[in-house]
């Protein structure tokens, strides 16, 4: 008995279209050198930030204290009158410093941090990754800038309810957002850079604090560079700080400054604050 004559196929199925499979066997092409940089620096700031959801109480205590620089320290000096500043009310011109001041102190202990990834064993994973070590230093100094910039608008509301006279120019505003975070940048990189080489905690914050002090002092924060002695305008000279704290105030209340020295600097100096802490990143993961 002969089988049974199979059933046409519908001309239907006949001309339907076969489907490309060229995408599920070739993956697309992946973003390589500078195209990749950008998308990795703001990844890793994204995650530092987001520390901050779990945990503000460290923008509410650094708070307190450039509030009593500005409280105590700037109006009694203003009533006396010890600090020559020209035109400018003492308390108008301490504002700037105190900014760069408390931007400072929040960065200067970053490298803190990424010897507690480096304990957890955070920062052996992220080594690990196609992440180039220049955009992980690079996030977290962005991140320590962001933070700084919170501190700094803690700054600015009270010093205005002080009343500090400031401008509130959108560009001139955006140019203070610019200084504060590249020179966080910067000392979050020496920082990372302090970790790199000594490699503990308990050694890393003794040094943070044995530099800050000179770093505050030794710059044009409390008082003019005309009045300090002949060595301590040496130094300030090459202080960052200086740079940074000429740029806010010349910003903020339109003295005379050197904006495109002071923003020259700052950038070189966080350029080569990122360069020697990647160069030292794998030090600290061994």
């Amino acid at each position: 008995m002969s089988e049974a004559p199979a059933a046409p196929r519908p001309a239907s199925a006949d001309r339907a279209p076969q489907p490309d499979l060229g995408l599920l066997v070739t993956p697309p092409r992946a973003r390589t050198g500078w195209r990749v940089l950008p998308a990795r620096v703001a990844a890793m700031c994204t995650v530092e930030l987001q520390k901050l959801r779990h945990d503000r109480t460290e923008l509410y205590t650094r708070a307190i204290q450039p509030a009593l620089w500005l409280l105590i320290f700037g109006e009694t000096f203003t009533r006396i009158k010890a600090i020559p500043t020209g035109d400018i009310p003492y308390l108008d011109y301490l504002a700037p410093g105190i900014i760069a001041q408390s931007a400072m102190f929040i960065a200067i202990f970053y490298g803190i941090m990424i010897i507690w990834e480096r304990d957890a064993g955070i920062l052996t994973k992220l080594l690990v990754t196609p992440t180039p070590r220049a955009a992980l230093i690079t996030g977290k100094a962005f991140a320590a800038g962001v933070k700084a910039l919170i501190q700094a608008l803690v700054v600015v509301v009270i010093a205005a309810l002080l009343g500090v006279a400031m401008t509130w120019n959108p560009l001139r505003l955006l140019g203070v957002a610019v200084a504060v975070v590249l020179g966080s940048a910067f000392f979050s990189c020496l920082s990372m850079t302090i970790a790199g080489i000594v490699l503990t905690r308990d050694r890393l914050m003794g040094i943070g604090q044995a530099i800050t002090m000179p770093l505050f002092f030794g710059s044009n924060a409390l008082y003019p560079v005309a009045v300090m002695p002949g060595w301590l305008q040496a130094i300030s000279k090459i202080n960052p700080l200086s740079y940074q704290v000429d740029a806010l105030r010349g910003l903020l209340l339109g003295t005379p400054s050197q904006l495109p020295l002071d923003f020259g600097v700052l950038t070189v100096a966080a350029a080569l604050g990122v360069t020697s802490a990647s160069s030292l990143l794998p030090r600290l993961a061994r």
